[in-house]
């Protein structure tokens, strides 16, 4: 099979070839961000702080199509490497259905239990009537979300970055226009932005799957054949990924029932500004680290130990020119984003400003610990992996947003997360160096 994956990339060619990923990471943040800039603008705080409290459940919908995308290119990437191009395609259709039936299921089981569910996610009085007529929405259009993101990491193994950013772009585009159109033109509120998001995201999912269907050179469906050790290699080496996604719902649940007991619904409202613009800094590292991870597999598979070692190299020297380039946007850049999202004599502006420049300092080691999730996950090795994303995401942060805001009370919630990001360094970076000659990445 000809595919872009098996060239040799140059360090320049292969930040050439994460760009589209990159900005299709972006802007698949950025017109998330936009439903919050319209929320806030022309609905109100109240419903900004009610879509934070349902983000546990849009972080779910997108850890099972990461888990699937991500878990899906490592096994379909080494088997084309190791030349089983007839096996890979048809593990291709097995992943997509798979993604299809768990979505189905998901939308079903969540809906039945929607109103003590949000209860349970911290929804006060005041959130509550927002968060049930946003969530609803989200949740009946589950399928094609988790098959657009699922198929975000596939459309790299298929060497078609290019594709998955006019796809996102098209998406993004969409989602802007009937925002617009729904919250300001029609004012349908906070259902506005639910249903502008789904529509969206509809086009997104089904528009890969009329392209893989059809019958030409390269990765697309072939006959599927229901393999349980596929299924279930698949998932593992995806959870760590997966894990990534719940745990930010997780912590965006702790954030906010901390955040609420605090300052209130004002401090939810900032905590959302601050994740969002998180969320838009933090696709550079997961666009090129989900970028290189097809490749890293093909070349894994194919057994070229010398070239994989180079591939290492340069993936550590762009995610460490990235780090820095993102403390300095970060502090210039704060007052400014934020600015978007609430004018700066609101009483939510300085809430966010002031722990925005607290929670920046997570940059200093998310790239790296991020690029190390996904390398292992793209070695095949979904333990190491998810050991490193479920400590990062999930073990370190609730450790410190449970001890923290004890001593340091608000200030103690901002550094929870620059905090986890540097424990979870220190484990991450032994396991790189100790693992290194064992998969011939780096020898020392």
């Amino acid at each position: 099979m000809n595919n872009n994956i098996s060239r040799r990339f140059s360090m320049g060619q292969l930040i050439l070839f994460s760009i589209p990923a990159i900005i299709t990471l972006i802007l698949t943040s950025l017109y998330t961000a936009v439903d919050a800039v319209f929320v806030s603008r022309f609905v109100g705080s109240d419903a900004l702080s009610a879509i934070n409290i349902v983000f546990p459940l849009d972080s779910l919908m997108c850890g099972i199509g990461i888990m699937l995308g991500t878990g899906g290119s490592a096994v379909i990437g080494r088997k084309l490497g190791e030349g089983r191009e007839e096996e890979a395609l048809s593990d291709f259709s097995l992943i997509t259905l798979a993604a299809m039936a768990m979505g189905a299921v998901l939308t079903f089981a969540v809906l039945f239990f929607i109103r003590p569910l949000m209860d349970f996610l911290g929804a006060s009085p005041r959130l509550l009537p927002y968060c049930l007529e946003y969530g609803k929405i989200l949740l009946l259009f589950s399928v094609p979300f988790i098959l657009q993101v699922m198929f975000g990491s596939l459309f790299l193994t298929a060497g078609k970055p290019r594709l998955s950013l006019a796809v996102t772009a098209a998406s993004g585009i969409l989602n802007v226009v009937l925002d617009y159109l729904f919250i300001v033109k029609f004012s349908m509120g906070i259902a506005g932005a639910a249903w502008g998001t789904v529509l969206s995201r509809t086009l997104g999912g089904l528009f890969p799957l009329v392209y893989f269907a059809r019958r030409r050179p390269g990765l697309r469906f072939g006959p599927p054949v229901l393999r349980w050790a596929t299924l279930g290699k698949s998932l593992f080496n995806g959870s760590s990924e997966m894990v990534s996604n719940l745990a930010a719902g997780v912590t965006t649940f702790l954030f906010n029932i901390t955040m609420m007991r605090l300052i209130g619904e004002d401090g939810v409202a900032a905590v959302t500004i601050v994740l969002y613009t998180q969320f838009i800094y933090t696709s550079i590292f997961l666009g090129f680290s989900g970028s290189a991870a097809p490749v890293i597999s093909f070349r894994y598979g194919s057994g070229d130990r010398d070239y994989l070692s180079c591939l290492f190299r340069y993936c550590l020297t762009v995610i460490g020119g990235c780090t820095l380039l993102m403390l300095i946007a970060s502090l210039g850049l704060a007052g400014p984003l934020i600015s978007l999202f609430t004018p700066r004599d609101s009483a939510v502006f300085p809430l966010a400003y002031h722990g925005y420049r607290l929670f920046l300092w997570n940059f200093l080691f998310a790239g790296f610990n991020i690029f190390s999730s996904s390398l292992f996950t793209a070695l095949s090795n979904g333990r190491v992996s998810a050991l490193i994303s479920f400590l990062r995401t999930l073990v370190f942060i609730v450790a410190a947003l449970l001890v923290l805001p004890r001593f340091w009370g608000v200030d103690g919630l901002w550094l929870a997360i620059p905090a986890a990001e540097l424990l979870t360094f220190l484990v991450a970076l032994p396991l790189l160096i100790r693992l290194g000659p064992v998969y011939g990445y780096w020898d020392p």
